[in-house]
């Protein structure tokens, strides 16, 4: 059995399961883009530097949009995108998470001093569909800084379509 659930348009967001029971988001047709990844290891951050952070797992990806530490959409709308991220520095630092669209600071999610912690945060992001891309970015400003710790995923980005363009 099939059962569509339209939204108030003809061309917004269905939701539809299919005979085994799986629901599926889709916009226009195409299905609703969402991701989660993480990274399991450690990745070193120099002092006063923009870094790219790295994620080397993907739990899901369902439109194959994430990859090379982006995001890249390809449906246009309105993202939902969260974040959480261990760091250690022994030395203490400044730190700040950012998420950065299309190769610019966009939002800086959060901030935090010391020697440890977790930091983290959300954001909602208008993405086109064919050229923006996002990545979260890491800033030490004083001290180098190590994020994650072995055998955990500990440094995780998650996203998904909340509403189309």
């Amino acid at each position: 059995m099939t059962t569509t659930i339209n939204a108030s348009t003809s061309s917004g967001l269905v939701v539809t399961p299919d005979n085994s029971g799986n629901v599926l988001l889709q916009y226009n047709g195409v299905a609703a883009p969402a991701f989660s990844v993480s990274n399991n290891g450690t990745q070193a951050i120099s002092s006063d530097t923009s870094t790219v952070i790295v994620f080397n797992t993907e739990a899901f990806d369902t439109n194959n949009n994430f990859a090379s530490n982006r995001f890249t959409p390809t449906v246009a709308g309105y993202y939902q995108l969260s974040s959480s991220v261990y760091w250690g520095s022994g030395t203490g630092a400044f730190v700040n998470l950012y998420v950065n669209k299309n190769g610019s600071g966009l939002m800086e999610l959060a901030r935090a001093s010391g020697s440890s912690g977790v930091i983290g945060g959300s954001a909602l992001v208008y993405c086109n569909g064919t050229t923006d891309y996002i990545q979260l970015i890491w800033y030490s400003a004083s001290g180098t800084c190590t994020l994650g710790y072995s055998a955990s995923a500990s440094i995780n980005f998650s996203g998904c379509l909340l509403r189309g363009a």
